[in-house]
Parts: C-alpha cells; structure tokens; sequence
C-alpha cells in the first residue's frame, strides 16, 4: 500500500499544545469518508471519537440545520425553546426516564451528574457527600470530572483534586459492598457502561443489574455515564438497555448531535427536581440549532434502523477482525476484540501508539487508547464494504507491529 508523507506541521505556533495531532488537516467529508485538504481520502472508523453518528454531509441532516440556521441558531434559556421541549420528550420516550436538562459537551453533562449527586445528599444531611468511581474510568478533564477520573497520567499536576471519590473496580459487587460498607456518606455510584477511554472495558449485564439492587436498597443514586457508549452506538439506545436497568442519572453527549455540540443530562424521579433556578445552568445549552440537530439525528435514526444496523455491522466486523487475527490471538499478540456494536477495542500485549499515523498513512482513521487497544468508532452508517476495508488496511499493520525486530 502507498504511504503519503506527512502533509502539515504536527503542531501549529498559535494554538495551545493541548493535543498530539496528526499532521493532517480534513477539508470535507461524505458519508463514512473524508478528505484533506491535499485530496488525500480516508475511511473514517473513528467519527470523530463517536460522534458523527451519520457520518458526513448527510443527505436529510445537513439541509435540516440550514434551514434552522437561516430560523434562528441561538435563544437563552430565559426563554421557552419549543425545540428542547421535543428533543427532552424523545430522550425520556427512549430512556424511560423523566426529565432532561441540555447543555453542550460530556463533560458538562458529568459535571451536572456530580452536582446532583452533591446536592442529592445535602438535601438528605449529609454535609460531606461520596461518590464510587471506577478503575480505568474517564469522566471528563475539568477539576471535578478529572477527579473522577480513573486516570492518573491525565490528573497529574493538577492536584490537589477533588476528594469526596471511592474507587472501586469493575465488574467486582464484592469490592463494591466492601468499600461502602458502613458508609454513611455514600451517594451515589457513577460508571461508564463500556468504559471508551478505559480500553473499551465493559460492565457485565450482571454486574450492573447489582449495582441497580444496591443502589435500591441504599437509597443511592444509579448515575450511568452514555457520552461515549449511548446513543445507538451499541445497539440499543443506550448500552445499559442490554442488562434490562433504569439509572437516575444519564449524561449524555457526542453522537446525540451528529457533529453538533449537544450534552443532555436526564434524570428519573429521583433525580429530577434536585435542581431547582439557580442551582445550574448554561449559556448555549438547548440552543435551536443544537436541539434540530438532536432531533434530526434521532428520527433518521429511527428511520433507517441504525440500531439493528449497528448490531449487525458490529458483530460482522468483529468476527472479520478475529478471523483476521486468529494466528495473533492464539499466539496472544493480540489479547482480546472485545466491544459491542460498533464500538470495538483490539488489545495488544504492547504499546500500539504507532498504528495511529500508520494507519493514516494508509487512509484509515482510527485511534489508540489506554496505550494497547485500539479503538474503532466508526460512523452508524458503516457498509459492510467500508468494514471489509477497516480490516485489510488495519489488521497488516497490526501483525506488522507484533513481529517487528
């Protein structure tokens, strides 16, 4: 396969170095693909880090928002937003939950959850509220968040962090109990179904069908973070739909806008009257624009049966990538594919970081995370075809890297 050199500076000398970019700049896409501004195509598996749920210039997405654009793209929330009523009736028909609250980002929706949780408890007497996290968790970056967070190369030099977090974990109900027991401090318990950031990581049905019996019988709110996992990405609206549970808390973001910025917080009974005026709130969250784009996204959804699609996408790709890498498997070069859906992580028993530009190279977007895995996200719109692709550009790459010298 022909490899393009690098097109631009990895690094730009007036934009923070807050990121490790790739030295490429993306001009425009269509439908899984894109294109940089050099015409050099790439098969897009990452989507924006499950986000571009449709993929690229949709056909009946795009001409939606310029029609909004031209209505109108932003209101404050002094004022009723006849679009966030719709889109907040939708997320609570698809959740069984109750009520919504619309900001626009992940982290914002994770901060919301911590608040209500905090807030949850003080209502109750409690002066010095506590939260379980997760090992191996990612809930966002800023203070709060990153304290939640189970990643201490991304919390260093940021500390003190916040305390008021127990750490636990996953898929172990003993460690759980053990480290609440007599706790009266405790909650509320706030998980990723499949942790992304983690390594593709998942809650076991089981597992989760626990924590919902113990939160029950605590009096603890269930807070289940869907950013990265939700919104059809797994097959079900929301991945913890696969164990049967209902949480109080669902932050949810990414794909909810299809490229959009659109973060929603939705609580059930417990949770929903919480906040009440002035104790939270955002300037552009539940902007019109934002709102068409959450509706939209969800009715081509529901119209073009991208849930089952994802199902069956998922699983054939999954089942390409282990037929792909059965000698790898064996061996253990390759540790696990694991994911659901179309969201699928390939662990390797060595740091891969490489196979990010490799595959670039090559015209494939993917990305690496917790160092061996790498993590496939690709649009709900992906073609067996584009699978077929994923698997012949990537897989030599990765035997490639396993038997080098």
């Amino acid at each position: 396969m022909p490899v393009t050199p690098p097109l631009m500076e990895a690094s730009s000398p007036h934009v923070m170095s807050t990121y490790a970019r790739l030295p490429i700049a993306l001009s425009h896409g269509q439908g899984c693909r894109v294109w940089d501004v050099h015409g050099k195509s790439y098969l897009d598996a990452l989507g924006g880090i499950a986000v571009n749920t449709l993929g690229h210039n949709h056909p009946r997405l795009v001409p939606a928002l310029q029609e909004q654009l031209s209505q109108m793209i932003h209101c404050c929330n002094y004022f009723h937003i006849p679009l966030q009523e719709e889109l907040a009736a939708k997320l609570v028909e698809l959740s069984g939950m109750s009520h919504v609250f619309f900001c626009s980002t992940g982290l914002e929706a994770n901060e919301a959850a911590l608040k209500i949780a905090r807030k949850f408890g003080h209502n109750k007497g409690i002066a010095r509220p506590e939260i379980v996290v997760y090992e191996n968790a990612f809930h966002g970056r800023s203070i709060a968040t990153l304290s939640a967070t189970g990643n201490f190369k991304i919390q260093a030099g940021f500390e003190p962090l916040l305390e008021g977090f127990i750490r636990v974990p996953i898929n172990h109900i003993d460690s759980l109990k053990a480290a609440t027991l007599n706790n009266p401090n405790v909650v509320a318990v706030f998980l990723e179904t499949i942790q992304g950031e983690g390594g593709i990581r998942i809650m076991q049905p089981d597992y989760l069908r626990d924590v919902r019996t113990l939160c029950n019988a605590n009096d603890w709110l269930l807070m289940i973070d869907e950013v990265q996992c939700g919104m059809g990405r797994t097959g079900k609206w929301f991945a913890h739909q696969w164990a049967g549970i209902v949480p109080d808390v669902m932050p949810l973001a990414k794909g909810l806008g299809s490229g959009i910025p659109v973060g929603a917080l939705v609580a059930g009974p417990k949770a929903a009257n919480i906040f009440q005026p002035g104790n939270h709130g955002t300037t552009f969250g539940g902007n019109p624009l934002a709102m068409r784009a959450g509706v939209e996204t969800l009715r081509i959804m529901e119209q073009d049966g991208l849930l089952d699609h994802a199902v069956r996408m998922g699983s054939y790709l999954t089942e390409a990538l282990k037929n792909a890498l059965a000698a790898e498997l064996v061996s253990g070069g390759v540790r696990e594919i694991r994911g659901m859906g179309l969201m699928i992580g390939i662990e390797l028993n060595c740091p891969c970081g490489v196979l990010w530009q490799q595959c670039a190279q090559h015209g494939l977007l993917i990305s690496v995370t917790a160092d061996t895995v790498v993590r496939l996200l690709p649009p709900l719109i992906l073609s067996q075809s584009e699978a077929d692709e994923i698997v012949r550009i990537l897989c030599p790459l990765i035997v490639q890297l396993l038997h080098q010298p």
